[in-house]
């Protein structure tokens, strides 16, 4: 793999539903222009939806705007949503089949290559973690798909 510089975007939204898809259009375009592709760039996006979608849900800051960052630093792909509800952390949930959500997170830990979470002076952060790897037309996937 060529060794680039690395590359970051940093937005932020408010913390309302109708705001989800403009960051997911927003994630999709970066990593379009940053050339990732295929699996992996649905992946983020998917990832990016869920949990800009959980930060819009569960923040109980009034007024809050929730921070999307993608950091791209070869072999890394890391996407980062913050919001400043930094003692209500992420709790993985066991959701019945009939349930309509709770399964976020799992979603979360099946297509990243790790994720976590962090607590900042005056935020928390969700992170998710993917290692690239080169295919043959030049798409990107995670390591292990």
């Amino acid at each position: 793999m060529p060794v680039t510089k690395p590359k970051t975007e940093t937005f932020r939204i408010p913390k309302h539903r109708s705001h989800v898809p403009t960051a997911r259009q927003r994630v999709c375009k970066t990593l379009a222009d940053w050339g990732v592709t295929g699996e992996l760039a649905d992946a983020v996006t998917l990832l990016a939806n869920e949990l800009v979608t959980n930060a819009v849900t569960h923040c109980r800051v009034p007024y809050a705007r929730i921070q999307i960052t993608l950091a791209l630093d070869a072999p890394e792909l890391v996407l980062e949503v913050s919001d400043p509800d930094k003692d209500r952390l992420p709790r993985p949930r066991d959701s019945p089949p009939d349930e309509e959500s709770g399964r976020g997170l799992a979603l979360v830990a099946a297509l990243a290559d790790s994720w976590g979470h962090r607590q900042d002076p005056y935020s928390k952060c969700v992170w998710a973690r993917f290692t690239l790897a080169d295919e043959p037309e030049g798409a990107r996937v995670p390591a292990g798909s």
